[in-house]
């Protein structure tokens, strides 16, 4: 399997949105957050979506 190859990224504190095509061509947009240990990422089909969980997260390990 090829690795994703992300377009449009942007950071919301510690969590990074970005869009790439997935297995079929269909645009979806990923949140992850890059902060030591906490293991949050997600797709979702539209970027307001994933905009929403990149604000809204918080990181369960302090």
């Amino acid at each position: 399997m090829r690795p994703k190859r992300f377009k449009n990224v942007a950071r919301t504190g510690p969590v990074q949105v970005g869009t790439a095509n997935d297995n079929r061509g269909r645009e979806k947009h990923t949140a992850a957050c890059t902060a030591p240990r906490c293991g949050f990422s997600a797709d979702y089909d539209s970027r307001a979506a994933a905009d929403l969980a990149a604000r809204t997260h918080r990181c369960p390990v302090r």
